[in-house]
């Protein structure tokens, strides 16, 4: 049964991110679902618009393994100030099940409450988040269900990242020497 995810898509979204977790997974044989806040036509931080396969509130979030938030200014306060993400991501902390945010968006995990002790995110946003477990060094942190990565130039690596924890590292190796990395 192939895993599913979510990638929610709010207004001013880093494209880079969004766009790219969703084609690595959907490599891997993903289902992955775009879904927007308020419109199914949803423009990110440089102006590139992307239409989403479904509105975030008409979700079951049930049916899903994963809840991976791009990051990007807005879009990451946006995703902090949303009640249906906050919700989402309390539920799939609650049943434990994996959460994943890059760049900004480890904000709206302060925001839930979800940030377990060890996360990094784009460097010199941390204040906004928490310094206390902040780690810089890595590009790509996993602590418990929630994975968290520093930006667009770690894009790849998170989305990989996240093919390895829903798949196998069989299957995150095999999407990485297509896409020429290894």
């Amino acid at each position: 049964m192939s895993k599913k995810v979510i990638v929610p898509l709010a207004e001013g979204f880093e494209e880079i991110e969004a766009l790219t977790i969703v084609d690595v997974l959907r490599r891997a044989n993903v289902d992955v679902v775009m879904a927007a806040l308020e419109s199914l036509h949803v423009k990110g931080a440089h102006d590139i618009v992307v239409v989403a396969d479904a509105l975030l509130k008409e979700l079951d979030d049930d049916a899903f393994d994963m809840i991976a938030l791009p990051g990007g200014l807005p879009g990451a306060t946006n995703l902090a100030a949303d009640a249906t993400t906050q919700t989402l991501l309390k539920r799939f902390d609650a049943k434990g099940k994996a959460i994943a945010a890059i760049c900004a968006a480890p904000y709206a995990l302060k925001c839930a409450g979800v940030l377990k002790n060890s996360y990094t995110c784009y460097p010199g946003f941390q204040p906004k988040i928490a310094s206390v477990g902040y780690n810089a060094i890595d590009k790509v942190v996993k602590d418990g269900t929630i994975t968290t990565s520093q930006g667009p130039s770690t894009a790849m690596l998170f989305a990989l990242a996240l093919v390895e924890q829903l798949c196998s590292k069989a299957i995150a190796d095999a999407v990485a020497k297509d896409l020429l990395l290894v």
